[in-house]
């Protein structure tokens, strides 16, 4: 009875080593990727700030508050057609920045498509990749970093530029008790496209740009707060500036007219909702990561030494029991 119950614990045991690896290198890299139909909202402000008046000699004056609303929707039938000639799983993101000033009415808005890599995030290059309905061909990451991420820089995409430069690991911090890791890039001035939505029904961005000699410039300070297992920013933050120059900003001084100006926070409420989710998820990727192959290991350990217990305790009984008989 304890052979056969010793070779019940011995196949258990190699199931369960088995599993372990199995889990961790075959179905966590499968398993483990945004989901293509992932819908998010959040809403930052940047109270204080500094705005542009265009009906009101398109002088800049401190408001109150501007409001900024990102949206990300997931485009499932477009990932499944990039996905038949890219043979990976691929994420589409149709985001949305809806700029509105402190009467609620539209500053500008910005639409993106970003296409990447579920699993490790990196941009996949596709038809329909754009900022602005403007083609970019992105490189770095944007929005998320990757599962597991390392204390090191990164590439991160910048929609008002276009460009990908360097996000700097600062060092490691704690938000609303979690551990993260903070990074900060640091833009410098650049000219920038026109938003196609502008608050004057009936300009076009470029037409007015060639008309008036008037360019728009940006600069900012990004940083983010992300917790590492996740690759999730569970909390953002960008100090702003932007400015026309030459055109109808001759007039003012230095030859510049401040369009923007303000830190951009996540409001209290998405804040902790966000960290809430992150730390949900940040749970589910360690049982499929960490937890669940490192548990079978050890249950296979234990099974393969109750095994071995049980066929030497059945052999110094049966050694004890032929000693008696003879």
């Amino acid at each position: 009875m304890r052979r056969r119950a010793s070779l019940v614990l011995i196949a258990l045991a190699v199931f369960c080593t088995a599993l372990a690896p199995l889990l961790r290198w075959y179905a966590y890299p499968r398993l483990a990727k945004i989901p293509p139909n992932q819908y998010q909202e959040m809403v930052l402000e940047a109270k204080d700030a500094v705005l542009l008046d265009y009906t009101g000699g398109m002088q800049p004056k401190k408001v109150d508050k501007v409001t900024i609303v990102q949206t990300l929707k997931g485009n499932v039938e477009a990932s499944r057609e990039i996905e038949a000639s890219a043979g990976r799983d691929v994420v589409v993101w149709d985001a949305l920045s809806h700029i509105a000033g402190p009467d609620g009415k539209t500053v500008s808005q910005i639409p993106e498509r970003y296409i990447f890599d579920a699993h490790t995030q990196a941009p996949v290059h596709a038809a329909g990749e754009a900022v602005d309905g403007d083609p970019v061909t992105r490189e770095g990451i944007e929005f998320k970093w990757p599962f597991f991420t390392e204390p090191r820089d990164y590439l991160y995409f910048d929609a008002q530029t276009r460009t990908a430069t360097p996000v700097h690991y600062v060092g490691p911090r704690t938000f609303r008790g979690m551990d993260v890791y903070y990074y900060e890039q640091h833009l410098p001035w650049t000219k920038v496209p026109l938003p196609k939505k502008m608050p004057i029904e009936g300009i076009d961005p470029a037409t007015f740009e060639q008309s008036t000699g008037t360019s728009l410039w940006y600069r900012a300070k990004m940083m983010f707060w992300v917790e590492p297992v996740t690759g999730a920013p569970v909390n953002a933050e960008q100090v702003v500036e932007q400015e026309m120059r030459g055109g109808i900003a001759a007039g003012a001084p230095e030859g510049r007219l401040t369009v923007f100006a303000g830190h951009v926070k996540m409001r209290e409420d998405y804040s902790r909702y966000t960290v809430d989710l992150v730390r949900s998820n940040r749970a589910k990727v360690l049982t499929l990561h960490t937890y669940a192959p490192a548990g079978l290991a050890a249950v296979g350990l234990a099974l393969l030494g109750a095994a071995l217990w049980l066929e030497a305790r059945g052999r110094r009984t049966a050694a004890a029991g032929a000693g008696v008989s003879a």
